[in-house]
């Protein structure tokens, strides 16, 4: 599999085009306590950028890219990765599509919505998840934890793909981009240390 490395930011030269592929690797599942250490990008060409990030990274390519309301972000488990970038970069983040919500609308035939289970079950491969709770806060990332993080946007242009045509067919696509337009709010929501199920509960 092939990727580019880069420290602090994007590349300003490297074509977008109109969507792109997002993930991100932290120290841990904390909002408040934990950091972003990894962006990966895949483009609609399937080209895959990783970007370490540090502490203070600004990342103004990357910024620019996240505010552009003309780009398509797909995303797997959208609302963690909204609002850890949020808090780094201090953005508002539009334009978002979650291949597990997709998957969640379209299948409901079953509870199992990880991404490992849709790239097995759609496109009959088996992705490795073994170094998913590695240290991503390391200086120097091993090549095994560089191509696992590639993995995870490689196939996210596919899925949604796939996905569009049951909600389609289902009739669920409006509901699903219904929720998608609401995901950046409810990750602000759990930046800013709200319980959205006490919320919006009756008591």
């Amino acid at each position: 599999m092939k990727y580019i490395l880069h420290h602090d930011d994007l590349p300003k030269e490297v074509y977008i085009g109109s969507s792109i592929a997002i993930d991100t690797e932290t120290t841990g599942l904390n909002l408040v306590r934990d950091r972003l250490c990894l962006i990966q990008i895949c483009t609609e060409h399937n080209e895959i950028h990783l970007i370490k990030i540090n502490k203070n990274s600004n990342a103004p390519v990357i910024f620019n890219i996240l505010c552009d309301d003309k780009i398509l972000k797909i995303f797997h488990f959208a609302r963690f990765d909204l609002a850890v970038l949020m808090k780094q970069f201090n953005c508002n983040i539009s334009n978002i599509y979650c291949t597990k919500i997709a998957s969640k609308l379209a299948r409901t035939s079953t509870d199992n919505h990880s991404l490992k289970t849709l790239v097995l079950n759609y496109l009959s491969i088996d992705i490795p998840k073994f170094e998913q709770t590695s240290d991503w806060g390391s200086h120097e990332l091993s090549n095994a934890q560089l191509e696992y993080a590639a993995t995870d946007v490689l196939y996210l242009h596919k899925l949604k793909n796939i996905l569009d045509g049951i909600l389609i067919r289902e009739g669920r696509d409006k509901l699903a981009k219904d929720i998608f337009n609401f995901l950046p709010k409810l990750s602000f929501l759990d930046l800013e240390g709200w319980d959205v199920n006490s919320l919006l509960s009756h008591k």
